[in-house]
């Protein structure tokens, strides 16, 4: 059994790694669980997989009354399985009264999560830049990070990377790690980290000539900024082949999620810029690619169901049956290929600069957008504002290497700060 910690389990990743987590019952246990706001759907979560140790980011909801009944779930306690139960519901019933569980509020609530002695995996699908302290802790009590949460290493890749290396080594010493391939301290939740990962299993990292990132290419496609002058929340919401959550969305469509996925990929796998592209493939049958020294590529190809990712994530270095029906090739159809629209999707292009010049500043730009991504959302703000904010930040910060999460953390709100000024000042 895998014993697993979903932060940010009432999101689009955390609801599906449950859906994972109730359809492998007899391989995967849900210890833990935290959510930012939506208490209610954390506390049915929580007597569904019978789990007792609870968070919830938003302190304010502790005077709530579903605080009351957060309470009484975790003080039910936890009985740990010997052997694997065979449904969910057997699972459920194992975990009865046998010692306390804990709840907590507010965001360091949400980190301690991670340090419980009986979790294995963590998943961390938390949304923004919160989810780097709780990376940073992960890897730092020696889990296993399935990570979805971007920022990590948008923001972070620099303290990330290197703790990550030291757990590998400390699974590989204590026979944890598979007897070939990665160690797989950190599992990339992301589609196309996911396939990248996937596509360099068995391989010479010295023989890799390129990473390949597809992207959908959004719901605006082909528009011009003339044409995106006007869009509305609602428009950029909708995009085309993926259901994902607001922000994530919209990120989506302005590219500045592709950006941040180079970023990652830099960072995940030891990869120079300039040897990392972006191609727009609006089917997203391909996750991504990777190309060798010899001319051959590989591409990860798949139904476009996150629950594939999560899954490989946490059955790592086993595949597990599939989650969701898998690609009918005969009725696909073609696949299409294109260059992405830097000049229109500003986004993609101010991500890939802040990535290539490093330090503080990939910190300031994902705040900053961050910050412009909820204006527009509030209709505070433009479509095109988003782009305009960012770079107005970037080109306003004095960028410093990478010493610590407090830095970090310090240069995040000196960039929601100045973003929120010239936003104000529009």
């Amino acid at each position: 059994m895998k014993r697993i910690v979903v932060l940010g389990s009432t999101g689009s990743i955390g609801t599906q790694t449950l859906d994972v987590a109730r359809r492998h019952a007899d391989k995967l246990e849900v210890v833990a669980l935290a959510a930012g706001t939506r208490a209610e759907e954390l506390l049915a979560q929580a007597r569904e997989f019978g789990v007792h140790h609870l968070a919830v980011g938003d302190g304010r909801l502790a005077g709530e009354p579903v605080a009351d009944e957060l309470a009484a779930q975790a003080r039910g306690g936890a009985q740990p399985a010997t052997d694997a139960p065979s449904s969910l519901a057997e699972a459920v019933a194992r975990r009865s009264a046998a010692g306390e569980g804990s709840l907590g509020f507010g965001a360091q609530a949400v980190a301690d999560l991670v340090r419980l002695p009986e979790a294995d995996i963590v998943v961390n699908a938390l949304v923004g830049a919160a989810g780097l302290r709780a990376s940073y802790e992960t890897l730092r009590a020696g889990k296993v990070l399935a990570l979805a949460n971007k920022e990590s290493l948008v923001v972070g890749g620099d303290l990330i990377m290197p703790l990550a290396a030291q757990v590998d080594a400390q699974r590989r010493a204590a026979g944890a790690a598979p007897a070939v391939g990665p160690a797989g301290a950190l599992m990339p939740i992301d589609s196309e980290h996911g396939a990248i990962y996937q596509c360099l299993l068995g391989e010479d990292a010295r023989e890799v000539a390129r990473l390949w990132v597809t992207a959908s290419g959004g719901p605006f496609r082909g528009r011009t900024r003339a044409e995106l002058a006007a869009i509305t929340p609602a428009q950029a919401l909708a995009h085309p082949t993926w259901n994902m959550g607001a922000k994530i969305s919209i990120d989506s469509s302005t590219l500045m999620n592709k950006g941040l996925e180079v970023i990652e990929a830099h960072h995940l796998f030891a990869m120079p810029y300039d040897r990392i592209s972006v191609v727009v493939q609006p089917q997203s049958a391909i996750h991504s690619m990777v190309e060798y020294s010899d001319g051959s590529v590989k591409a990860h190809l798949g139904t476009t169901d996150m629950r594939i990712p999560i899954q490989f994530a946490l059955s790592y270095p086993e595949r597990w049956d599939a989650p969701v029906e898998p690609l009918d090739f005969t009725k696909l159809g073609s696949l299409e290929f294109a260059a992405p629209d830097t000049g229109t999707f500003r986004c993609l292009a101010l991500a890939r600069a802040a990535g290539e010049r490093g330090g503080t500043l990939p910190c300031a730009m994902n705040a900053a957008n961050e910050v412009a991504v909820a204006a527009f959302l509030a209709e505070e703000s433009t479509y095109l504002g988003i782009a305009a904010c960012v770079e107005a930040v970037m080109d306003a910060h004095d960028v410093q290497p990478v010493e610590s999460l407090e830095q970090l953390e310090a240069v995040d709100a000196w960039a929601r700060t100045k973003a929120r000024e010239w936003i104000a000042a529009q």
